[in-house]
């Protein structure tokens, strides 16, 4: 199941407002893909933090309010700070996070 724990914007060219969301999943993302597409070493798991989920961040467009199919930009994290800085590293301005 995915669930939005934080949503920020960020002003994309210094004009148009583009959102960045944190995401958190109860899977590893990657493994899941990299399972459907028989693409996994041989020892290969999933790499969930202590609580069983994962943080993936999102910033590039493509992902409008009310969709439910998302595809996330970062590698998974451990926590939800963590996941805020790798945004905020990535994104080229500032991000109001609300």
């Amino acid at each position: 199941m995915e669930t939005i724990v934080a949503t920020g914007l960020w002003m994309y060219d210094g004009v148009a407002p583009a959102t960045v969301r944190v995401v958190m999943l109860d899977y590893d993302f990657w493994y899941t893909v990299g399972k459907a597409d028989d693409d996994l070493e041989v020892d290969e798991s999933p790499q969930l933090n202590a609580d069983g989920h994962l943080y993936y961040v999102r910033h590039r467009p493509g992902w409008p309010d009310g969709e439910r199919t998302f595809w996330p930009d970062s590698q998974g994290f451990d926590t939800l700070e963590e996941a805020i800085a790798a945004a905020d590293s990535v994104v080229p301005g500032p991000i109001r996070w609300q």
